[in-house]
């Protein structure tokens, strides 16, 4: 009976705890990842998904300022900062006036901040979350930005522009508050509170040519650095669903699909064991004007036709999950991703 008692008052600890801090926020972007990349992973997955089991669903606006179809740095510039700006520009509005993204502002409330990608650390969609420039291909001055940061947790390729740089700066060298780490396991056993894990010199593989570790491995571990002594925000992106788009390949996709998919799960769990977690999943863009042709549910064949080795100006879906993810349903613009999230964040002021 005691045993039972002391259960119940922990229960009521940690519920009262949760409703007296603000969400954690998972933002997870698969990118170039539109229904039809989510339908054909799914498919071909055994005709399942870790989306379905989400709250609700959303439909975002992907356009830029300045064209209907727009690119990962204006999209992701709108998601982290709340503005449209002009494709190829990361965190600046078309003024050149700098932008406080989501990340910036959760670690002005003294959240704990992180980023994992599959791409460079320096590449477009995380570099709308720390840097400010006129053009997503500044990636020596993007590396500086980070360097300069405060991001607590961050796991991305790019190596080379950190420390091969034109001006001759080792900029890890100068990161003396962070512990920069060489493999997975060195990442997991790491109780360093910043960390950086640079996972290859230059642009990471693909899934299908061996690109570890696994991102559904870095998710877990991540969420579980973060998430020790106070409330985080973390984005973590597919990045390579879209490079498969720009490749019109269909195995390419399937393989970097099946990854985030096997990552979103991971946040599910930590979300519902947690009970104070909002999960985001969405897309920047689609790419490669895909459509699901043909195949065999049952045998979990697909097959699929593209119209384009660049991105389309399709809507992309929303999902989300936990506390304020109501807030995810409708159709808006992908501007609004930030305004929920900052409603979330601001909720308990």
């Amino acid at each position: 009976m005691r045993r039972l008692f002391y259960i119940l008052l922990l229960l009521y600890i940690q519920i009262l705890f949760s409703q007296e801090n603000s969400p954690n926020i998972i933002l997870m972007i698969g990118d170039g990842m539109g229904l039809s990349q989510i339908t054909t992973g799914m498919y071909a997955n055994g005709n399942k998904t870790s989306l379905e089991r989400f709250d609700y669903i959303g439909l975002s606006k992907t356009h830029s300022l300045d064209y209907l179809v727009t690119d990962s740095a204006a999209s992701g510039t709108a998601m982290a900062s709340g503005v449209k700006t002009l494709n190829r520009t990361v965190g600046i509005d078309e003024n050149n006036n700098k932008q406080k993204s989501i990340l910036e502002i959760c670690k002005e409330k003294n959240y704990n901040v992180g980023l994992v990608v599959t791409s460079e650390i320096v590449h477009a969609t995380p570099a709308c979350f720390y840097a400010n420039v006129p053009s997503r291909y500044d990636y020596e001055d993007i590396a500086l930005q980070l360097s300069e940061h405060n991001v607590d947790l961050f796991v991305g390729g790019g190596e080379k522009f950190f420390n091969k740089r034109k001006d001759k700066r080792n900029l890890l060298d100068e990161m003396t508050s962070y512990t920069f780490v060489d493999d997975f396991e060195e990442f997991k056993g790491s109780s360093s509170k910043k960390i950086g894990f640079l996972t290859y010199p230059g642009e990471p593989p693909p899934k299908n040519l061996g690109r570890k570790p696994s991102l559904d491995m870095l998710t877990e571990v991540s969420l579980r650095k973060l998430s020790k002594d106070k409330s985080f925000f973390i984005m973590i992106e597919g990045s390579q669903i879209d490079w498969g788009g720009h490749d019109n390949s269909l195995s390419y996709i399937l393989s970097e699909f099946k990854e985030f998919d096997l990552a979103i799960a991971k946040a599910l769990e930590f979300a519902k064991a947690d009970g104070n977690t909002l999960v985001i999943v969405t897309a920047d863009h689609e790419t490669g004007g895909m459509a699901l042709s043909g195949g065999n549910v049952k045998r979990s064949r697909v097959k699929a036709d593209f119209t384009s080795e660049s991105h389309s100006g399709s809507m992309v879906p929303v999902f989300s999950y936990g506390p304020y993810s109501e807030l995810f349903k409708g159709i808006y613009e992908n501007t609004a991703i930030f305004d929920k999230m900052l409603s979330a964040v601001m909720s308990k002021d």
